[in-house]
Order: C-alpha cells, then structure tokens, then sequence
C-alpha cells in the first residue's frame, strides 16, 4: 500500500475517534459542573483545556462557553470537534481511490452540518449527534471494507486515540472532589455504564470504576484493550519477528505500557491517576511518531519511471 494511503486512513481512524473522544470529554465537563455548583468554573475550565492540550494565559476568566466553543466548534484550534472532523474529511478526499463512497458521504456531510455556534442548552444534543455520527463513519468502516492492511491502519489510528482519549477523560477526574456521582457520568460518557454494572453488580466505586476503564480486557474502550488492540494491528501489519526481542519500536513502547497496565496493582495506579494517565498519552504520541517514520517517511522523494526510448 502507497504510505500516502495508508498515513491518510491512519489518520481517518485517529480524527473520527477524536472527535467522538472529545465530545464525550466535553459532555462529561459540563454535567461535573451542573453537578456540582460550587467547583470554581474558571479552575475547572482551565483544568479542562489544559487536559485537552490548550494553555491560556493567567489574567483571563474561563467560563464553559469558552471552552464550548475553542473545543466544539472552532474550525481552527487544532483540539476541536469541528477541526477533527474536517481533517477526517480531508484526509477521506486525498485516499478517495481506496476510500468508500459510503465513508466518504457520512464524513463530507458531517463536516458540512457542523455548526458555527452551539447554544447552552443545546450542548449535550449536539455532543450526542457528534457520538452518532463518529459511529456511523466507524460502522461503515467495519461492516463494508474488507479486514486488510487499509482496515489495519484505520483501527490502529483508532485504538491509539482511543487510548489517549480515556486517559484525558480519567484525567477530568480530577476536576471535582466528589466521588460518586462523577464516577457514574464518566462511566455513562464512555458508553461503560451498563457494561460495567453486568460485570461489578452494584454502584460505581473509585476502585472499580478506575479498574474498569484502566484495566478491564474484554471493554473497548478501556485503555488496556486499546493498547493490545494497537498492537495487534502492527503485528498484523508488519508480522515479522526477530529472534531476540520487539523489534518495532512502537510496538515495544505499547507493550511497556500494557505490561504496567496488566500487573500493576490497581490501588499503586490509583495513587497518581493523573501521573500514569500523563503517561499513557506520552506513550501513545510516541508510538504515534515511530509510527509514521517507519510507515509515512516525510522525507521519501517520488521516482518516475517512464517508459525506456
């Protein structure tokens, strides 16, 4: 497969998994705030954004609206929903030779219907109608593209940005004391809820909830099953083994966090949550980085071959 094609499906994976990770980050935000009237706003947004990769100078107020409209609905800031979208979007028109028309439609439209501005009352609405539309890209690909290394690249894209998502949005832990009812809504944001109720059996505890989304095998979105399954698609990928070790770089720096994640006691990653989740997202742009320079070579000059005279 061309490295453009298959940067660009990666990157597909990676943009649509974003968006539906931010939106649900976004959505979790502001029901913590509402649930809890008496967290500083400007703390919490600033906490916020700073999780989400945006610094902002110290004298300005933050406010939720601030923070809807850099991370929902800016086309230009590099962690928003609208931004994410229309870089899958443009991402889908540069491999449109191996891309479905299916895929191509759901994400040209989505990018398309993007608002300019989200009323307050309309937040959870449009985070919702992000979700679908992330799933529906996402089913698209799964039920109508064959299970090649193109199908490869798009999930490996989409397990690493899984993986760094449920590390922000266990890091949005932080942003609140209570114990609780926030626990029950980052569950609920995830999609882990239910699932997580057929398999402890009773209400959310810190303990549970965090081993849950850290360390559950058979969750999708739990950063351990994220992890694997990121390695599992660059042995797919590239299924040659060396006799003494890894020898691909990403896939050595995935399987060191894997390893911590499957026999480190869950009360040691507990002590400092948002330390190890800091880690996960460094461990993720790193595999991210070995990624393209063995697979995407910036620096790789096209030869023409032209016919013999």
């Amino acid at each position: 497969m061309l490295s453009r094609i298959a940067e660009s499906l990666f990157w597909i994976g990676r943009y649509v998994e974003r968006s539906d990770g931010t939106a649900r980050i976004l959505d979790v935000h502001l029901q913590l705030l509402l649930e809890d009237p008496w967290i500083d706003e400007d703390t919490a947004c600033r906490s916020l954004l700073s999780v989400m990769g945006t610094d902002l100078p110290p004298g300005k107020l933050v406010t939720r609206e601030d923070v809807i409209n850099d991370l929902a609905v800016d086309r230009q800031h590099p962690g928003s929903i609208a931004f994410a979208i229309a870089s899958a979007r443009e991402n889908a028109r540069r491999a449109r030779e191996i891309v479905s028309t299916e895929l191509w439609e759901c994400l040209n439209s989505t990018n398309a219907r993007i608002p300019k501005k989200v009323a307050a009352e309309k937040t959870h609405e449009y985070f919702r109608w992000v979700r679908e539309r992330a799933a529906l890209a996402i089913g698209i690909v799964d039920s109508a593209t064959s299970h090649d290394e193109a199908w490869q690249f798009f999930t490996l894209g989409r397990a690493l940005e899984r993986a760094d998502m449920t590390a922000r949005l266990l890091a949005t832990r932080s942003l609140t004391d209570a114990s609780g009812p926030s626990w029950t809504t980052i569950l609920r944001s995830c999609g882990a809820y239910e699932a997580y109720l057929r398999t402890y059996r009773g209400v959310p505890s810190t303990r549970n909830a965090a081993e849950f989304l850290l360390t559950d095998r058979l969750f999708p979105r739990s950063i351990l099953y994220s992890v694997t399954k990121a390695e599992e698609c660059l042995r797919d990928i590239d299924p040659r083994e060396g006799r003494a070790g890894v020898v691909d770089q990403a896939q050595r720096l995935l399987g060191g966090i894997r390893a911590e994640l499957s026999f480190r006691p869950i009360i040691e990653l507990m002590d400092d949550l948002p330390g190890h989740m800091e880690e996960v997202q460094a461990v993720t742009s790193a595999a991210s980085d070995q990624i393209r320079l063995k697979y995407f070579p910036t620096s790789a000059v096209p030869v023409w071959i032209g016919e013999n005279s």
